[in-house]
């Protein structure tokens, strides 16, 4: 076979793209599947945007003299299609134009570029061979390794690990996966941990034909793990051609030295994306994995992210948490200033704890130049920086869209990204919450998306349904019991108000209660000065999801307070911005 890099013409127009020579339409990266008739008049009309195509010259090109159909028939229902498709109305068009009787006007500007393709790639994650549980671990945390070693290289599109792990138990067909993720290879593999040997095979697999590119085995010692993903990750790079930055850091950097420190991360990485109340538990294994080895810069970085989370999520006081934090990620980049993750956490650090807006962004903006393709990091800078803390809806919302780009089936970065809609596009956001909870019937934060953007546009009565559901299905969460109290506000449902607000008012009494849920709560039940007298408590402890309270919706009915907004000036007066 010959290089995986080819040469492509790419038509751009709104959230779109038309690979012309690959005959595929995209949408913010996904594959959008469409039949070939519709996409070839969407061929014809975006060579000749703004002109006025004769159905004549359609019936031509698609519908020649020898084919026997019904061409009003058919060109009917193609263009139809074409609009499901692009999410287009026949009656206010923001795309496709009908001129009855004449033809069909493509109105939307175009872009047009030749573009090298990346080359792409996703690991999935390695199939265990063996019972003792701790060889899942070992695999698991192999397949993370080496997809964090290709994600800092520059010109190679890798498939973060959320996507690629959503395969991990399930016999998919190679070429499917390759065509969900959007992606030209695939490496699979096994591992069988015998005592302590370690039989690993691994396999580079071209998804659109299933062809072998290569593959090794390795049959080694427990100790030689970190070689064995060192020489995986470069015989990937060799394999596929890439050619590696000459000022890049050494693709592979093992991090410990220690299997034990090894499988405690990798157990604490996983609790961690599991999220919730996993993020108490993400917190003991990292500790853990750093005690064994203090040295562990990724592992302080994990820390420091677990500890960050737990504090916004509420699972703990701040004071408990937020410092611990910053301590965990500062040691993180004393050990390893290149280190990516680090300096996000770093970031996530200087936005929670000290409310420091441009450190937080310096740091976001340099591990991004380390990494460009963590999708975690431009969640992270364009929901909690750029969307909450600045404002910046439009800048926040390219941020999010990448990232769903880097990991396109991640439940999480579908609804950060449907979150960071919510004030640019209610519609889109409800499409993104919908696309979240598609891949995920039962994740929160999608439903949280879903209840906001419906309050916006005034469906209160389905909000309060979905927020009902969630409570009965995910637990009583304060979010979630403070947002449907607003919702029930709305509805003039004064009784059901003043319940949600009992039920938090005495949960802070026995356990610590977020206090800006509890503000929220409190207003809807009519108990303004409770409501200030909670935020002037989530001040003065340091709650980080006030970062959210300038914009969030949530937070609506307190912003016209003066006092409320005396607080976040003050917060601003206090801390660097």
């Amino acid at each position: 076979m010959g290089s995986l890099s080819t040469s492509r013409t790419v038509v751009r127009f709104g959230q779109f793209e038309l690979d012309q020579d690959a005959g595929e339409l995209r949408r913010d990266g996904a594959k959008v599947r469409l039949q070939e008739q519709p996409l070839q008049i969407l061929r014809i009309l975006l060579q000749q945007p703004g002109r006025v195509v004769p159905r004549e010259e359609l019936q031509k090109r698609i519908w020649p003299s020898d084919t026997f159909v019904d061409f009003d028939h058919g060109i009917n229902n193609a263009i139809k299609r074409l609009r499901e498709a692009l999410g287009d109305i026949a009656e206010t068009p923001r795309f496709i134009e009908t001129l009855p009787r004449r033809g069909y006007r493509f109105l939307n500007a175009v872009a047009v570029s030749t573009l090298n393709v990346e080359v792409s790639i996703a690991v999935l994650p390695f199939l265990s061979l063996s019972s003792d549980p701790d060889n899942e671990i070992f695999a698991d945390g192999m397949c993370e390794e080496i997809i964090s070693s290709l994600a800092r290289v520059k010109n190679l599109r890798v498939i973060a690990r959320t996507s690629s792990f959503s395969f991990k138990g399930k016999h998919v067909d190679l070429r499917a996966i390759g065509e969900q993720l959007n992606v030209r290879t695939v490496l699979e593999g096994s591992v069988r941990k015998s005592g302590n040997r370690l039989k690993i095979t691994v396999q580079l697999v071209n998804a659109a034909d299933g062809y072998h590119l290569w593959s090794e085995t390795y049959d080694r010692e427990m100790k030689d793990v970190f070689a064995i993903q060192e020489e995986i990750a470069n015989a990937i790079v060799q394999r596929l051609e890439v050619t590696l930055d000459s000022q890049q850091h050494p693709l592979f950097r093992a991090g410990t030295d220690k299997l034990e420190a090894f499988k405690l991360y990798t157990q604490g990485r996983s609790l961690f994306f599991q999220r919730g109340p996993h993020l108490l538990r993400s917190v003991e294994h990292c500790r853990q994995a750093v005690a064994l080895d203090p040295k562990y810069a990724l592992a302080w970085s994990g820390l420091a992210d677990a500890y960050n989370m737990v504090g916004f999520y509420g699972l703990t006081h701040p004071e408990a948490c937020l410092p611990q934090a910053k301590e965990a990620a500062q040691r993180a980049i004393g050990l390893d200033p290149s280190l990516a993750e680090a300096h996000t956490s770093l970031a996530m650090c200087y936005l929670f704890h000290d409310w420091d807006r441009q450190s937080a962004e310096r740091e976001f903006l340099h591990a991004l130049e380390l990494k460009p393709r963590n999708s975690l990091t431009r969640t992270w800078y364009g929901l909690y920086l750029l969307h909450w803390a600045e404002g910046r809806f439009q800048e926040a919302l390219a941020q999010t869209t990448q990232a769903v780009q880097i990991d396109p089936i991640s439940p999480y970065a579908r609804a950060i990204q449907a979150i960071t809609y919510l004030l640019v596009d209610v519609e889109k956001s409800i499409e993104k919450a919908r696309e979240t909870l598609l891949i995920d019937s039962n994740y929160f934060l999608g439903h949280w998306a879903h209840l906001s953007a419906l309050k916006l546009q005034g469906h209160h009565a389905e909000a309060a349904a979905i927020g009902e559901s969630v409570l009965k299905l995910l637990g009583r969460s304060v979010w979630m019991l403070g947002s449907l109290a607003r919702t029930y506000a709305y509805l003039g449902r004064r009784a059901d108000c003043e319940a949600l607000y009992m039920e938090l008012h005495w949960r802070s009494k026995r356990e610590y209660v977020q206090p800006t849920g509890l503000a929220w709560a409190a207003w809807a039940a009519g108990k303004q000065a409770e409501a200030i007298r909670c935020v002037e408590e989530a001040h003065a402890i340091g709650d980080p999801s006030l970062l959210a309270a300038k914009y969030w919706p949530d937070f609506e009915e307190l912003r016209k307070d003066d006092h409320f907004n005396e607080i976040l000036v003050s917060r601003d007066r206090g801390k660097h911005n």
